[in-house]
């Protein structure tokens, strides 16, 4: 393979992942920051360090004009966007084939066939994929009409885009209308979008996602599942891998219906995709898939032994995968869990400043995914995410044990963190014995966490 000079497109624990495992290929990086972040990790990694403007996301890691010349300007091969940001743009990623770059993605179609959660429930359902009852609506009226076929209570959300960002949960007409054009606003604001998906709310529901991972040859594999249930306003707080909930009957049917979403797709690059496990009916139903890396790999990484961000570079320049279902195999449990800049005791509101202290502990079997170091001053203008605490054991108690041990020798001052809320978590009965679902944290820790 030529040599490859590769621009990273993103920031944090991600940009700084995705340098080393460009460094352990041998390619070159290029790192775009925001005037925020040129005192940050991953911009005394990378091996060169270019201004995209000022801290705002807006003008800088979104600034896609700036982000192409940067790129080009410094020779770059290739652009890996990470998450977020750039990540599902398909307009970017056209644009960058367009100027010579690589995108480290997905093909633009691709994108724009999973970017629309409508045609991509279009999609699953023409391979024989079960989705939830539900449908696109454009007024409130719509919106009505639709509810009362497919009862209460239920979720309307952003037909395009994601991250919680315009859902609302509804349990009766009353509240319908109101929550409509809150969504189809903040939809709208979001992603330029007002169109408004609206479906059946599962009460209890556990959240699976399989990793797919194809190339440009046509072949495709998944990497088995992982378990996100544990989420606060659709933000996922703890993953695991793999899902011990699951029997081995709904575990192959999960797999599957995630490879026949790959295919149809013929899918290039890593992508994700997500399921809701009724538990009560125990029905399966699609999602959405996020073609992107994303930011729970590491519990596949670590149960699998498959460097998830290499894989996806090396499709990205055209190599065949190296690996075949047959070659994977899933070696203990792995959980990991999100430590933040935020105040749980106020509604997990975030809180920049002076990191004074950041000293984690070294526990065997635990992986930290950080880009901190102490003195840092944690910008105001980005995701609160500080750290990913990744532990793996043979079994899922060993597994939330090391990461109970690493939660409570972490040393950190200076900000408020959710650290004491992630140790008490881990300490209550529903997480040890498997019984959250997607809506414990909210109800569990109402009073923790207020709204």
């Amino acid at each position: 393979m030529a040599m490859q000079r590769v621009f990273v497109a993103n920031r944090g624990e991600i940009a700084l992942r995705i340098i080393d495992a460009c460094d352990r290929l041998g390619f070159e990086t290029v790192l775009g920051v925001s005037a925020a972040d040129r005192l940050s990790l991953p911009a005394r990694r990378a091996g060169r360090v270019v201004t995209l403007g000022g801290p705002r996301a807006t003008e800088s890691y979104l600034n896609v004009p700036a982000v192409i010349q940067a790129a080009i300007s410094t020779g770059c091969t290739a652009v890996h966007p990470g998450y977020g940001f750039l990540s599902e743009r398909a307009d970017f990623a056209r644009l960058c084939a367009a100027n010579g770059l690589t995108f480290i993605g997905p093909r633009p179609e691709q994108l724009e066939a999973l970017g629309d959660k409508i045609s991509a429930r279009r999609l699953a359902e023409s391979v024989g994929v079960p989705v939830s009852p539900g449908g696109p609506t454009r007024t409130a009226a719509d919106a009505l009409l639709l509810a009362r076929k497919i009862g209460f209570p239920l979720l309307v959300k952003a037909a395009f885009g994601g991250g919680g960002r315009g859902m609302k949960q509804v349990h009766d007409e009353a509240g319908l209308a109101a929550a409509w054009e809150l969504a189809s606003s903040e939809a709208s604001a979001s992603f330029g979008d007002g169109t408004v998906f609206i479906e059946r709310f599962v009460q209890a529901a556990k959240h699976v996602e399989v990793q797919i991972l194809g190339d440009a040859h046509g072949h495709r594999i998944h990497l088995a599942e992982r378990e996100c249930s544990l989420q606060f306003r659709y933000q996922k707080i703890l993953e695991e891998a793999p899902c011990v909930a699951l029997s081995d009957e709904a575990r192959q049917r999960l797999h599957d219906y995630a490879l026949r979403i790959a295919d149809a797709l013929d899918y290039v690059s890593l992508g994700t995709v997500e399921f809701l496990v009724d538990v009560e009916r125990g029905d399966i139903c699609f999602l959405e898939v996020n073609p992107r890396v994303q930011v729970e790999h590491p519990v596949t990484e670590a149960v699998t032994g498959v460097d998830l961000v290499r894989e996806q570079l090396l499709v990205a320049f055209g190599e065949p995968l190296r690996l075949r279902q047959e070659d994977i195999r899933v070696d203990g449990h792995a959980v990991e869990v999100r430590l933040t800049a935020q105040d749980p005791a106020q509604g997990l509101r975030p809180s920049p400043g002076r990191l004074t202290h950041w000293r984690p502990s070294p526990v065997g079997g635990v992986r930290w995914d950080t880009h901190m170091y102490e003195d840092y001053l944690f910008p105001p203008y980005y995701d609160a995410l500080m750290a990913k605490v990744i532990a793996h054991g043979p079994d899922r108690q060993a597994a939330l044990a090391r990461a109970r041990t690493a939660l409570a020798g972490l040393d950190v001052r200076g900000l408020t963190t959710t650290q004491p809320l992630l140790r008490e978590m881990l300490d209550t009965p529903e997480i040890i014995h498997d019984t959250v679902t997607t809506r414990w944290l909210e109800d569990r820790f109402a009073k923790e966490v207020r709204s």
